[in-house]
């Protein structure tokens, strides 16, 4: 109620004894629920101010919260709230919503509800963007098992079935006839060479068209698999910034002068994701400059390359072949799992040289 600091016990003892403090101990008994209620919402929301600013919505021992909160020197004291200890004060905030609360061996949890706007409005976005990545991951998943089940069906071959032996008469002799072969060559035999050839000559033919075919089906089903891969990595690497450490770029800007435009430098750190200190190759200066200051650079065939965006970003790669008419070439990954790999069509702006 005073707002007073007493620096000893003989100073509290005065203080309690002074006119100021005894006008404000009839205020509060005018109306003690009024100055209660007002004190407890100044803890609260200065509890869940440091809660929000400094953990955000994370899970957090309610007492160390608490012991932060107190540092602080012109901190609203709990005495003056209606709540005695801190765990009644803990399970206030669950009631009320305001928080996530669970008891442990360590004591007491919280975790921070947002309920600004803009906070929800960025967690029902990413929410939305991880259902959209999950989406198309089970999509992709459902598509391989449908083609799965396709070719166990189309090379499934055929098995036996086999019945039970029942005899009625158990005194009768069971008699095996093993001739069918025999008879098979007897009836082959009797038909004319002309034929036999013919009719082999056919199920030769036929068996490599249905060997053809199912090479066909499993090539088709392996390389639509590959495609929808090879789009979900060009979604997600796709950015709209592509410097890179270690490459070589060309300078495109006359804002620093004609004495830089049009030459080519290496990029040896990066600032943030769209700048970057750049060293000059034929002479040891060194700029700072924007990605919009500067392009890519494609070298002759069989140097060697890193990919800067699209779905192999972070690969390096040998360049084999430039298309001048569609400012397209084709790289082969010479670096890590991919090794081998021909990607063909690759747009200029998404490889550049890589610095010796």
């Amino acid at each position: 109620m005073c707002s007073e600091q007493c620096r000893d016990e003989n100073g509290f003892k005065c203080h309690t004894m002074s006119e100021s403090h005894q006008r404000q101990l009839l205020l509060f008994a005018d109306n003690a629920s009024k100055y209660i209620d007002q004190f407890s919402k100044e803890f609260s929301d200065g509890y869940l101010e440091l809660l929000r600013r400094q953990f955000g919505t994370k899970r957090v021992n309610a007492n160390k919260v608490y012991q932060d909160y107190i540092s602080n020197r012109d901190h609203l004291h709990m005495n003056a709230t209606q709540w005695e200890t801190l765990t009644d004060f803990v399970k206030w905030l669950g009631r009320e919503g305001k928080c996530v609360v669970d008891e442990t061996e360590k004591g007491w949890f919280v975790a921070y509800i947002d309920r600004d706007p803009a906070g929800i409005a960025a967690q029902e976005a990413k929410a939305k963007k991880e259902k959209m990545d999950k989406d198309d991951q089970e999509r992709m998943l459902e598509f391989i098992q449908k083609q799965v089940e396709k070719g166990k069906k189309e090379f499934k071959a055929e098995e036996p079935s086999y019945t039970e032996l029942k005899r009625e008469n158990s005194q009768e002799k069971l008699t095996l006839n093993i001739n069918l072969k025999r008879k098979t060559e007897e009836k082959a035999e009797s038909l004319p060479k002309s034929v036999l050839q013919a009719s082999k000559i056919k199920e030769e033919s036929t068996s490599k068209k249905k060997r053809t075919e199912e090479c066909k089906s499993k090539q088709s089903a392996l390389d639509e698999i590959m495609q929808m891969q090879e789009r979900a990595k060009e979604k997600a690497n796709r950015k709209d910034y592509w410097l890179t450490e270690g490459i070589v770029v060309k300078i495109v800007t006359k804002s620093l002068g004609d004495k830089f435009d049009k030459r080519k430098a290496v990029v040896e750190r990066l600032i943030d994701k769209y700048a970057a200190h750049v060293k000059l190759t034929d002479d040891n200066v060194k700029l700072k400059l924007d990605q919009n200051h500067v392009e890519t650079v494609i070298p002759s065939p069989g140097r060697v390359v890193r990919f800067v965006n699209g779905a192999y970003r972070g690969e390096t790669g040998v360049l084999r072949d430039i298309d001048t008419d569609y400012y397209c070439c084709d790289v082969e990954i010479s670096e890590g799992l991919l090794t081998g790999r021909l990607v063909k069509r690759v747009q200029y702006e998404d490889i550049s040289k890589l610095a010796t």
